[in-house]
């Protein structure tokens, strides 16, 4: 019997996990016999998104905490289960989903996922060069690599070397009738109440490469001028330093870092615009949710994504990275002249990232039936 397998490492917060939990919801719904395999399932950083799997979905826990141990569990998986398809999520697991797949000498289709631009990430350490080299070495034997963005398959064409018929893009499953019911669900924060001062929003892990340093610095330029708050929703381990520079910089009364939360799309669909700081990206999938519930957006013209979704600029602004200034211009643009362009950001989501489409997208790949 036909049945699609999908591998990442665990279902904790985070872009390529959400696009996973979406792609199975979706799937699922139309009846198509799942399975679901993740290195390791327990710990309470997975209560994120393991309650989201239908229950019809079996998941299949390898109980590994390394990736390079989980070549050997995954291929007698393969061997025993047969899965029509494997749809694998990050380069890392990616490697290892292809190496698993040669030593069970099955003929399970692979469908490699990539989520970041390849140039854009530094080799550190013995373990990332090893993973970029066997990238080159061995995605060419994949039945296709999924792009979540234009330039990131551009990049890979040119990095990894791949024939332009390899490489298939496919934006992020994203938008549906769930992001909307929980769009218009009751929000319970003081700050987002009528007649208070604007609200900025972020949403992302706190790391470096999302940048919030900046975002931050830029709300303290605007708060000389203009009364506005920021909400961060979003955990790390950049919370303390991020706290303390907005301490530093006499804004904390203003800056909530709210961490993890269900139901962002609540917080989108009342904040004055979203803001995405980051230096890189593969398809930020949040400047997405945020069109889709209507929020203005403001955007680092970052590698890559930003630049296709908005359309240059055409729906929502664009900034250079890490210029607080220049970001700070941005917000202080959204609170003089309030966008009234909802319904044109909504269809514009709609149109280029439907759950709907990107799973059609992807049973064509597969030639499922």
């Amino acid at each position: 019997m036909q049945h699609i397998a999908f591998f990442i490492p665990n279902l904790s917060y985070g872009g390529a996990e959400k696009v996973v939990v979406n792609l199975v919801k979706e799937m699922s719904s139309q009846g198509i016999e799942l399975e679901l395999i993740v290195t390791n399932s327990e710990g309470a950083s997975q209560k994120h998104y393991l309650n989201q799997i239908p229950k019809e979905v079996k998941i299949i826990n390898l109980g590994t905490s390394r990736i390079l141990n989980t070549i050997l569990p995954l291929a007698n998986y393969i061997k025993k289960q047969k899965p029509t398809a494997i749809i694998s999520h990050l380069s890392h697991v990616n490697v290892a989903a292809i190496l698993a797949q040669k030593i069970s000498h099955s003929e399970t289709q692979l469908i490699l996922v990539e989520h970041n631009t390849f140039s854009a990430h530094k080799s550190r350490g013995f373990t990332s060069k090893l993973v970029k080299y066997l990238m080159k070495l061995l995605y060419p034997q994949a039945k296709f690599i999924v792009s979540v963005s234009e330039a990131v398959r551009k990049d890979l064409e040119i990095y990894l070397d791949l024939e332009s018929q390899k490489i298939k893009t496919i934006y992020n499953p994203v938008v549906s009738n769930e992001l909307f019911i929980k769009a218009g669900a009751s929000l319970n924060h003081p700050w987002f109440q009528s007649n208070w001062p604007p609200v900025f929003l972020a949403v992302g892990r706190l790391v470096e490469l999302k940048d919030f340093s900046t975002l931050i610095k830029a709300l303290a330029l605007l708060r000389k001028h203009n009364s506005a708050r920021l909400v961060i929703l979003g955990e790390g381990h950049l919370r303390v330093k991020l706290e303390n520079l907005a301490k530093d910089l006499g804004i904390s009364e203003d800056v909530s870092l709210e961490g993890f939360v269900e139901n962002p799309y609540a917080y989108m669909s009342r904040a004055t615009a979203l803001v995405l700081s980051s230096r890189s990206e593969g398809l930020p999938t949040v400047l997405i949710e945020a069109m889709a519930c209507g929020c203005p957006i403001i955007s680092t013209d970052c590698l890559s994504g930003p630049k296709e979704i908005l359309d240059a600029g055409r729906y929502g602004a664009l900034v250079p990275v890490g210029d607080e200034k220049l970001m700070s211009k941005a917000m202080l643009k959204i609170l003089e002249e309030p966008p009234t362009n909802k319904e044109i950001l909504i269809q514009r989501a709609i149109n280029i990232a439907s759950s709907q489409k990107a799973t059609t997208k992807y049973l064509e790949l597969l030639e499922y039936k």
